[in-house]
C-alpha cells in the first residue's frame, strides 16, 4: 500500500513535464502511443484522453499486476490497450507515432537496449519521448536527498540518456529537465515523505529533476 501510496504521489508531483512534452510534440487525436513501463496507468489514461477514441495507447509493464492496474484505472477509457511485456524484449502488433516512458530506466539491467528496442516499434518520423531523474540532484535546503537512491540500477540516468541516444543515431531534437520545488505541506512533502519517511515542511525541498529527451525515427 505504501508502495503505491508513493507513486501516486510521485505521478502527481511530475505531472507538468509530461503536459510540457505532449504540447510541444503537439500529440493530438488519433496518434498510436505506447508507454513502456506503464506502472498504475497514470500517463496511459492522460494519453488515451489525448488521443481519443480514434487512437490507440499501448500501456506495457512486465508484471502482471501491472496490468490490472491499468485496466482498472483506463475503464472508461477504451483506447488503452494493457499488455504484459519486458521492455527489453518489446513487440507491439502495430507501429505506433510515439514511443514514452518515465522512471523505467532507473531499474533496468540496459537502459540502451530498451532505448533501441523503444526506437524499433516507433514509424519513421514518429516519437520516442523519455523522461528520467537525476535523483542525486535533489535536495532539502542545500544538503542532498541521498535515500531517494535506494536500490535504483542508474540513479542518475537521466543525465546519460542523450549521449545514449546518440549512439544509437537517433535524431535528439530537444532535452530539458524540470525539478518540483515546494515549500510546507505539499504533495512534494508528502511524497518525500513516503519515499524517506521523513515530513519536511520547513525548508524548501526540491525532488530530483526529470530530464526530458525527445528523439525523432528517421530511416
Amino acid at each position: 500500500m505504501a508502495d503505491r501510496v508513493a507513486f501516486e504521489l510521485r505521478d502527481d508531483v511530475y505531472r507538468r513535464p509530461l503536459e510540457t512534452a505532449t504540447e510541444r510534440l503537439g500529440i493530438g487525436a488519433g496518434w498510436k502511443c505506447a508507454d513502456v513501463g506503464a506502472g498504475g496507468g497514470d500517463v496511459s489514461v492522460a494519453l488515451g484522453k489525448i488521443v481519443g477514441p480514434t487512437g490507440r495507447v499501448f500501456a506495457i509493464d512486465i508484471d502482471p499486476r501491472r496490468r490490472d492496474q491499468v485496466a482498472e484505472a483506463a475503464s472508461k477509457e477504451t483506447q488503452v490497450i494493457a499488455l504484459t511485456q519486458a521492455a527489453e524484449e518489446l513487440l507491439l502488433p502495430e507501429k505506433v507515432d510515439l514511443a514514452f516512458c518515465r522512471f523505467l530506466l532507473l531499474q533496468v539491467v540496459d537502459p540502451k537496449l530498451v532505448i533501441e528496442r523503444m526506437a524499433s516499434v516507433v514509424r519513421t518520423d514518429g516519437w520516442v519521448v523519455i523522461q528520467e531523474a537525476i535523483t542525486s540532484a535533489g535536495r532539502i535546503g542545500e544538503s542532498p536527498i541521498s535515500a531517494l537512491a535506494g536500490t535504483m540500477r542508474h540513479p542518475d540516468i537521466g543525465i546519460k540518456v542523450p549521449l545514449m541516444v546518440h549512439e544509437l543515431g537517433l535524431e535528439m531534437t530537444d532535452c530539458w529537465a524540470e525539478a518540483p520545488v515546494a515549500l510546507g505541506d505539499t504533495p512534494e512533502a508528502r511524497y518525500l515523505e513516503a519515499m524517506t519517511d521523513t515530513l519536511m515542511i520547513e525548508e524548501p525541498i526540491m525532488l530530483p529533476p526529470i530530464v526530458t529527451t525527445i528523439a525523432r525515427i528517421r530511416r
